[in-house]
């Protein structure tokens, strides 16, 4: 037994982590695993374009770790293995997430987000509930944890406060409605047939293994091709910005001390300008090629890097329908009732970010070329 597993009453988990061939799902089971040796993860991702069993490659070797590319909306193929591995527990990562593409294609955002999270539900309220007490026993003790977003709650004003735990639902994109109706049916199977449930919601994660459509790894490859930055609108939109590994410890603080039926922010107190954060990763490439001359060479495209001048590569667009102009997540909540807050500063995540992205080509270059 671990010393992990005393702290936690000696029994190891046995974790679903859904989607975990994503950005945050992969970094969450390199969490997991790295902090919970004695601990079994199962991954079941469908391996659309956003997954990439590449972010898991190092824990194929771990016996504590198994892969199994499967849909959620399989509510078969998730009783089976709930059953088959003994799980106790999910950690529903699995989402669409693109907003770009949710107006563009709105039908995989509700049969993903909303049909899948159902299944879900519905394979787990099996497993640990209905089977158990039909055959004289008491439910299994589990838990299903539900990863949400801050895009549920709406937009904010320049001076409103930041999103609570409280504030009412207001979505305005098809992503962020679908995880709306997602965040719902996870309550609404806690308060009817008392699975279970906390939901966590995130303000924006950045960090390793971040898929490149999104704005920092699209800034740094877009810088390593020479291609154009481009900039939505007059670049003003506020973010607040979480580094991913803060996020996979915040979730796990909520698996371990969160209350059952709770919702909990994870937030990084750290909002910017969608433009200076185009600014400053400009700047953190130019210093990373003035500082290292191999780089040169070995991104020959980088042009504009290697010159200094990676900000003439902003080009400016039309903003996209019903963009929020600003989020920001109050996680006092969070801070109060599990310990939570971020490790990592702005600055520390931003340019081990930039570091990661500069040190693995071999991941991000396969993915540009889809």
């Amino acid at each position: 037994m671990t010393q992990t597993e005393k702290q936690r009453g000696g029994n190891p988990r046995k974790l679903l982590v859904t989607g975990g061939a994503g950005f945050i799902g992969a970094n969450f089971v390199h969490h997991w695993l790295q902090q919970y040796p004695g601990d079994s993860v199962v991954v079941l991702d469908a391996l659309t374009y956003a997954g990439n069993r590449s972010s898991l490659k190092s824990l194929e070797s771990d016996s504590g770790f198994t892969f199994v590319h499967g849909d959620i909306c399989d509510t078969t193929l998730v009783e089976e293995l709930l059953i088959n591995h003994g799980l106790d527990t999910i950690v529903h990562f699995a989402a669409e997430s693109h907003v770009d593409r949710s107006i563009s294609g709105p039908d995989a955002f509700l049969e993903t987000n909303i049909i899948g999270t159902h299944s879900l539900l519905k394979a787990a309220k099996k497993v640990w509930i209905d089977l158990p007490v039909a055959d004289g026993l008491d439910p299994v003790d589990h838990r299903f944890h539900h990863v949400s977003t801050d895009e549920v709650y709406g937009t904010l004003e320049p001076e409103d406060p930041a999103f609570s735990e409280s504030t009412a639902y207001a979505p305005n994109s098809p992503y962020s409605a679908s995880k709306a109706a997602s965040d719902h049916l996870v309550r609404a199977y806690h308060h009817t047939f008392g699975l279970q449930v906390t939901t966590s919601n995130c303000s924006n994660n950045y960090g390793p293994y971040h898929y490149p459509e999104k704005l920092i790894p699209l800034i740094i490859t877009n810088i390593l091709r020479d291609q154009p930055i481009p900039v939505y609108g007059d670049g003003k939109q506020v973010r607040d910005w979480l580094y991913v590994e803060d996020h996979a410890r915040g979730i796990d603080l909520v698996l371990q001390k969160g209350k059952i039926g709770e919702n909990y922010n994870i937030g990084g107190h750290n909002e910017w300008l969608n433009i200076d954060i185009v600014n400053l990763v400009c700047h953190l490439m130019d210093e990373a090629f003035m500082a290292d001359n191999s780089l040169a060479s070995k991104y020959p495209e980088a042009i504009s890097a290697a010159a200094g001048k990676s900000c003439e590569l902003v080009q400016f667009v039309t903003d996209r329908p019903g963009h929020d102009r600003r989020y920001a997540i109050d996680a006092r909540k969070s801070r109060k009732e599990l310990g939570y807050k971020p490790w990592e500063s702005f600055e520390s995540g931003i340019r081990k970010t930039v570091s990661w992205y500069l040190s693995n080509p071999q991941w991000w270059l396969p993915l540009i070329k889809k």
